[in-house]
């Protein structure tokens, strides 16, 4: 059976020190391309049923 190792209190991390790959997050949203494609299933469909969107 091996001995566990004898290792002392770890030294707290400076948290103003933070890593630039953190910075990354935020909020998800579409890809330009999803966004693109989006536009232009809904002008076919105006192009489609023009009647329907009038109003809107």
């Amino acid at each position: 059976m091996k001995r566990a190792k004898l290792h002392g209190v770890p030294k707290p991390r400076n948290p103003v020190a933070r890593s630039p790959l953190l910075g990354k997050g935020g909020p998800h949203g579409k890809s330009r391309g999803a966004l693109r494609r989006e536009a232009n299933v809904e002008l076919q469909r105006l192009r489609r049923d023009p009647k329907t969107y009038e109003d809107a």
